[in-house]
């Protein structure tokens, strides 16, 4: 990359946080907890809308995971949300009832945040329907992780999106409040991946998976992405661009070895398809605050409006550890041992 095109990035990154600067007037604190937070501390930043069902598992889950504090914006809640959230002793709450198109589906607020309460911390950003995991989960928490990467000077962590998918009709089982999501969608696609170089930016692009041939078979390069950079050492400076697709400054996404060899890498467990999804689906494609005016929603409820999708197949996996996603290529833990 030449001297112009840095340039050029740098130009942008600042736009993005000049953009997020003035954006924050979006934002009312409904529940100020941040003077809680200390050095070394473990945050993590999310969007939401109407996902109490979703909250006490998620919780729990990041929790156990070594997560010290949750700072959150609610987009306009009218489900009891906010009321869970304020109740939290580690959770500060933030409520909006502005566009989440016209703020980059999100981007802007959390930038925000990030830029305010995450200078310094490592900051993980995940929907309620994403939980992260890493090599050693289930033995080492995530301060471990973290602790590793500090002393090897690596600054950000990625993660695959793993779309998770019950057996069966989406709606057939119902999803209980407080429920281990992955005990309904426990399914995954161990294939049908596509990758590519993003050459401004320098991430991969991964596509595929049971959106892509449920969904989108006939339009496979408009299916959603799977990359993810959600962990990070944040500084002021940085920026997410397109959720946490792609970050600046551009080497927060180059993520992976080019000359043969592995650097470690997690997922996301995607819990997207419960029976909550028939319903999320129809509000999304009538407020179209999704990207592409909620082309994503569109494709969903035009499938939903016909029958009850089975995305399982005979090449579907279930769900096991993390262990089995390394032996599947889907993540490494690199050089941690």
């Amino acid at each position: 990359m030449g001297v112009v095109d840095r340039y050029r990035l740098r130009l942008e990154r600042k736009r993005w946080l000049i953009r997020a600067f003035r954006k924050r007037r979006q934002l009312t604190c409904i529940a100020d907890r941040t003077d809680l937070i200390k050095d070394g501390d473990i945050l993590l930043f999310s969007t939401l809308r109407n996902e109490k069902i979703r909250l006490p598992y998620f919780f729990d889950y990041y929790r156990r995971m070594g997560v010290n504090h949750f700072l959150m914006v609610d987009n306009a809640s009218d489900d009891e949300t906010d009321e869970w959230l304020i109740d939290q002793p580690d959770v500060s709450l933030w409520q909006t009832g502005s566009s989440y198109r016209r703020s980059r589906f999100g981007v802007d607020w959390l930038n925000w945040l990030q830029r305010i309460y995450g200078d310094g911390h490592w900051t993980l950003v995940a929907d309620v329907d994403e939980f992260l995991v890493y090599p050693f989960c289930d033995t080492r928490p995530l301060q471990a992780l973290t602790d590793w990467m500090d002393a090897s000077s690596i600054r950000s962590f990625p993660a695959m999106l793993l779309d998770m998918y019950p057996k069966g009709p989406i709606d057939a089982q119902t999803y209980v409040e407080g429920q281990n999501p992955m005990e309904i969608a426990s399914w995954f696609d161990s294939g049908n991946y596509q990758y590519s170089k993003n050459g401004k930016y320098g991430n991969l692009w991964i596509q595929g998976g049971p959106r892509a041939r449920a969904f989108f078979q006939d339009q496979p390069h408009s299916a959603p992405a799977l990359n993810k950079t959600p962990l990070v050492k944040w500084k002021s400076s940085y920026a997410y661009v397109d959720s946490t697709h792609m970050a600046l400054p551009r080497g927060l996404n180059q993520v992976y070895d080019e000359y043969g060899g592995e650097r470690m890498s997690g997922c996301l467990l995607h819990a997207k398809f419960l029976n909550t999804f028939v319903e999320k689906s129809e509000e999304e494609k009538s407020r179209q605050q999704h990207y592409g005016k909620s082309r994503e929603y569109k494709a969903y409820a035009k499938h939903l409006g016909t029958t009850q999708p089975d995305l399982w197949h005979e090449h579907s996996e279930r769900y096991i550890n993390w262990r089995q996603l390394e032996i599947l290529g889907l993540m490494s833990k690199g050089n941690w041992a």
